[in-house]
């Protein structure tokens, strides 16, 4: 099988280049990917059923990978939700698959974002991951408009085995993910 390109990047750039910055001594201490997790929220599958097939293909189509769903855990009476019921489905993306979602993401997707100056690097979580917020699967080009019922957010999670926000932000930039410049 091929390597996916932006693993090739990551291994021929990325790597000397944050060895450099950062003055790791072994290049198993440089900060590498470990996964990608896709999650997207359905409230309205409580209601009709359908919304969750139809999720289902779209997140199916932008990953490669069949979604897990998620059920519920509890009932919550104030949002008419019962044990097992469907609420969400998820993603988790390794290895090859993971750089390749990545690649798309990055080169493909974001820049079809509207108004796109830049994502706001606040998403890091303190250990080094990264959480980034969609507000509609459309900016995907494997989705066919006419098919989708309506705009769907997701919610990407980027895990990396970085132990401080600046070193994964350093990696991120450097596989091109589009970050909001600082003052």
């Amino acid at each position: 099988m091929k390597q996916p390109r932006l693993k090739k990047i990551y291994q021929d750039k990325v790597v000397k280049s944050l060895q450099e910055k950062f003055k790791f001594s072994n290049v198993n201490e440089v900060p590498k990917l470990t996964k990608v997790v896709v999650n997207v929220g359905l409230s309205e599958a409580k209601d009709n059923i359908k919304v969750l097939d139809i999720a289902n293909e779209e997140i199916a189509a932008i990953t490669g990978q069949k979604p897990l769903v998620c059920r519920a855990k509890h009932s919550v009476s104030n949002f008419k939700i019962r044990e097992g019921m469907p609420i969400g489905i998820k993603v988790t993306l390794r290895a090859a698959m993971m750089y390749e979602f990545l690649d798309r993401l990055i080169n493909v997707a974001i820049p079809r974002i509207r108004d796109f100056r830049g994502i706001e690097p606040k998403g890091f979580d303190g250990r080094g991951n990264f959480n980034l917020g969609l507000t509609e699967q459309y900016i995907f080009p494997e989705i066919n408009v006419e098919k989708s019922d309506k705009a769907r957010g997701m919610n990407i999670t980027i895990v990396t085995t970085a132990g401080q926000n600046d070193h994964a932000l350093a990696l991120l930039e450097g596989l091109g993910m589009p970050f909001r410049k600082r003052n």
